[in-house]
This record gives C-alpha cells, sequence and structure tokens, in this order.
C-alpha cells in the first residue's frame, strides 16, 4: 500500500486497486503522479489494493489467479460474455455482498478521505453500497479502452472517467446517466509525453543495431499471448530488423528465447520500468491489445501490429487502432510476417499509421484526471 503521511489541513485521496493485470496500478500511479505534478504538496493520498488487504478468502488470492486465468482466452471470454450485463453483474454483487460486506465496512472505517478513485471494476458497487450510511466523493477511472463491462459502471458515483467515446457510450447503454460521464482518456506516466533521449542515443545504451528498424515485441506483464511462436516467425522469414522482446514475468519463456539460436539481431528482457525509453527507440510495436499499451504507443507514435486479445474485454481495442488506421490485427505469426514486410518494403504505410498514432493520443490524460480530482476536493493549481 502506497500512502503519505496524513496531513489534517489537505484533502486526503484514496485509490482503489489491484494487481490483476498490470494496468491497474499504472492507471492509480499516473494519477498521481499528475497531481505531483500540478498540485504538489496540496493533497495527501494512498492506494489501497482491495483484494490482497481486504478481501477475505479465497478472493484475497485473486491477483496470484488472475495471470494462470488470463492464459486461457476461451473460458475468459466465456465468462466475460456471460456476465456482461447490468442485471447479471447486479446479481453478482448482490451473491457476493454478504461474504465481503464486512471487508468493505472495514476499508471504510480504515481509510477516510475527502475522495475515493476506483480505478477497478470489482470495487465500484461494493462500495458504493456502504456510501448508505456515509457519503464521500467517489469517481471511477475506467481502465478498459472501448470493451468496458458491465462491473465498471455504477450510477452512485459521482463521476466515470472514459479513455473513449465508445466506452462513454457503453456506459449509457448500461443505464448511466449522460452527465456523469466525461471521455478524457487512459492515464500513462508522464515519462511517455516527454522524449528523454535522441533515439540512437537510447539504442547506443541498450546496445541494439542503429542500422536496422527495431520491433518491439510486448506480451504484457505476464508474456501472454503467441510471443514466442511469433518472434521465431520473424527470425525465420529472415527480415532486415531488430528484434527486441519483453518477455515480462514469465521467466520460462525468458530462458527459452534467450537460448535460441537467433538469425537476426534479438534482445530480450523480462519485466522492464524503461517502457518509455523502449517505446521511444523502437519503430513498431508487436504487442497483444492491452490498453496501457495501445495508449502508451499511441503517444510514441509507434505504429501497432496487434497479434493476440483478451476476448469480450479487447476485442474494441482492436476495433479501434485498425478503425483509426493507427496499427493492424494480425492473428497469426505470418500475419505479422507479412505486415513486416509490407512496412519495409513501403515505409510510408508505417510513417502515416505513426501519424494516425498521434493524432488519437492523449497524452494530457492524467493531468486532465488530476484536474477533476483536484476539483472534487476544492483544490487549485498553484500560481
Amino acid at each position: 500500500m502506497l500512502m503519505q503521511t496524513l496531513q489534517p489541513d489537505q484533502p486526503h485521496i484514496v485509490f482503489l486497486f489491484s494487481d490483476t493485470g498490470g494496468g491497474h496500478r499504472s492507471a492509480a500511479e499516473a494519477i498521481i503522479e499528475a497531481l505531483e505534478l500540478q498540485f504538489p504538496g496540496q493533497t495527501t493520498y494512498e492506494m489501497v489494493d482491495l483484494f490482497r488487504e481486504y478481501a477475505p478468502p479465497p478472493l484475497n488470492k485473486t491477483p496470484e489467479i488472475y495471470p494462470p486465468l488470463s492464459r486461457m482466452p476461451a473460458a475468459w471470454g466465456f465468462g466475460y460474455r456471460q456476465t456482461n450485463t447490468p442485471r447479471r453483474s447486479r446479481n453478482i454483487n448482490n451473491i457476493a455482498w454478504p461474504y465481503i460486506r464486512r471487508s468493505i465496512y472495514r476499508l471504510m472505517e480504515e481509510h477516510p478521505c475527502d475522495l475515493m478513485v476506483s480505478v477497478h471494476p470489482l470495487m465500484n458497487t461494493p462500495v458504493l453500497r456502504t456510501f448508505r450510511d456515509r457519503r464521500i466523493p467517489f469517481i471511477t477511472v475506467v481502465t478498459d479502452m472501448v470493451s468496458t463491462h458491465a462491473f465498471w459502471f455504477d450510477n452512485r458515483a459521482d463521476l466515470i472517467i472514459v479513455p473513449t467515446e465508445g466506452a462513454r457510450q457503453n456506459g449509457i447503454q448500461f443505464g448511466i446517466s449522460p452527465e456523469k460521464i466525461q471521455v478524457i482518456g487512459l492515464p500513462v506516466a508522464d515519462k511517455f509525453c516527454h522524449e528523454q533521449e535522441a533515439p540512437n542515443d537510447i539504442r547506443k545504451k541498450m546496445g541494439w543495431p542503429l542500422d536496422k528498424p527495431v520491433i518491439l515485441m510486448v506480451g504484457g506483464g505476464e508474456g501472454m499471448g503467441p510471443l514466442e511462436k511469433t518472434a521465431h516467425a520473424i527470425n525465420d522469414a529472415n527480415l532486415d530488423v531488430a528484434l527486441v522482446i519483453i518477455a515480462g514475468r514469465n521467466r520460462e519463456l525468458k530462458n527459452r528465447l534467450e537460448n535460441h539460436l537467433w538469425n537476426i539481431p534479438v534482445s530480450v528482457y523480462g519485466f522492464v520500468r524503461t517502457m518509455p525509453e523502449f517505446m521511444q527507440a523502437s519503430n513498431v510495436l508487436v504487442t497483444k491489445a492491452g490498453p496501457g499499451t495501445i495508449s502508451e504507443a499511441c503517444i510514441c507514435g509507434l505504429p501497432i501490429i496487434l497479434y493476440s486479445k483478451m476476448p469480450g474485454q479487447e476485442d474494441g481495442n482492436v476495433d479501434f487502432v485498425v478503425n483509426e488506421g493507427a496499427g493492424v490485427w494480425a492473428p497469426e505469426p505470418e500475419h505479422v510476417v507479412s505486415t513486416l514486410q509490407s512496412w519495409l518494403a513501403a515505409p510510408e504505410l508505417r510513417w502515416q499509421a505513426a501519424a494516425n498514432c498521434r493524432r488519437i493520443a492523449r497524452p494530457q490524460a492524467a493531468r486532465d484526471i488530476a484536474a477533476a480530482l483536484a476539483a472534487r476536493v476544492g483544490i487549485t493549481r498553484p500560481e
């Protein structure tokens, strides 16, 4: 739990998140960073992992259960579709409430605040249910890009911030008052929004080739998707490129990639905290359709090849990228290879995709969300 020392004369903000995937934590951290940049010293805050710190067993193991579950896309997609209606999500919350209510009330007692912000879909309705007895402002920051589940939306929230117009329309369809939903964007870390070093300087530092296009391959924090198979297909095609592969926390995958005999220059990494530099020094991104990675790539002007998705949850992300001309959907390794071949033969196609990425990017999202939170607790930007 990240927490500042409470100051009686400063508004205190509690961020509810959980490490079920990397996007929830990083979104909360990006908003906190933006608060510090724009309103330094004017708020205190803390991040609370509701599952790990408060959920009763076995729900407290959700962050550990998520990685293996996410590697079963068919089961994930089935569960997503079967629960994605207001009635079904409401029934699930009603069934769970008697089991979790003591934990939720304990959360509220132990974390008094002036504003509560949720960046996780499963936390909104249970927490808002306690507001029958007390009332503080509650804001939901949706961290899915387009295909937003019904769990995100509860009309008792004071404000629901979404990344795209498609997500806003989902909320309205699920019964949210239109005036409560605001399209701002997905919050990402400030360092993605500013080029720290020239791309070639980053490449020199990393030991990457300077004379070849760099293809950055990402499988999310858990190294998901057909990353290994796709990397081998690119290698076997003998494309005139360099591969940078991020295996995330998947150590077995990282070891296999490091021990493979490659025909082209390949650099393999585990979980990294230098993704802004990696993206700024690359020419193409090959990734699963995670919302955070897509948003970061758009800000960096990095054209996108999407090679896998979480069914249901990330379907809309693929449509968004393709329809905006920011990238392509290539679900098979041979599709990835053919796209790279066409982009290498006609680089203007890649440049146009990069331009479209920048057009749809929302680099100010974290700062705009921070401003919305600040307005709710009555603080203003210093002169």
